[in-house]
């Protein structure tokens, strides 16, 4: 399957914000952002005024890279949000929200979206007793999502549910950090997504 290889850091200098790709590294002084402000390549550095095609673009590229997903894979959450009764930009990122590596994230199991990704493919993770490696699986609402007998041992999933303990989860799922499960009691709402992105935009780039 086609994935991004580069280097992760690119990406949030090109979107000139921080997209947390590295977990707790983006947090630190070791930050690309923090220590070169600037699109990466030869012309990085130079400032030019972005047409409204570039603006769409650039919005539909960010919510891309947060997300972890490739153009096709994009395009086609885009064509199920249109289908969707509601706002079409925010049923896109409901669908989005929804992805079970975006949900091992929320839960705090993962430190970024890339570790999440990674976890779900090496088979930690069952969907209502289980066991799915597919990152893109969407859940439903009352799907219980809950870390594999056999990898409640492992020190990566240790440590991070220790560092997730302290921290709140969003309303959406309900998270028990003791037995390690999350059960989704409703459906993502644009309230609960916590990304500065115009989802507007994107609809208007694909409208086009």
């Amino acid at each position: 399957m086609a994935r991004y290889t580069d280097a992760s850091c690119r990406l949030c200098r090109r979107e000139g914000e921080k997209l947390y790709l590295k977990g707790e590294r983006c947090t630190t002084n070791k930050c690309s952002i923090s220590r070169r402000a600037y699109a990466p390549g030869q012309h990085g550095q130079n400032k030019k005024k972005m047409s409204e095609y570039g603006i769409q673009l650039r919005e539909k590229q960010k919510a891309r890279r947060y997300y972890g997903v490739l153009e096709s894979q994009f395009r086609k959450y885009f064509d199920m949000a249109v289908n969707k009764k509601g706002i079409t930009g925010e049923n896109l990122l409901q669908i989005l929200e929804l992805r079970l590596d975006n949900v091992v994230y929320r839960m705090g199991l993962g430190m970024s979206r890339p570790e999440s990704r990674q976890l779900v493919r090496h088979g930690h993770f069952t969907v209502n007793g289980k066991k799915v490696n597919i990152p893109s699986y969407l859940v439903k609402v009352g799907d219980v999502i809950a870390v594999n007998e056999k990898s409640r041992s492992s020190i990566k999933i240790k440590d991070n549910s220790e560092v997730a303990a302290g921290k709140p989860s969003p309303q959406w799922i309900d998270y028990d950090a003791d037995n390690l499960t999350c059960k989704v009691a409703a459906l993502p709402s644009r309230e609960d997504i916590d990304l500065p992105l115009k989802e507007s935009l994107i609809v208007e780039l694909y409208s086009k």
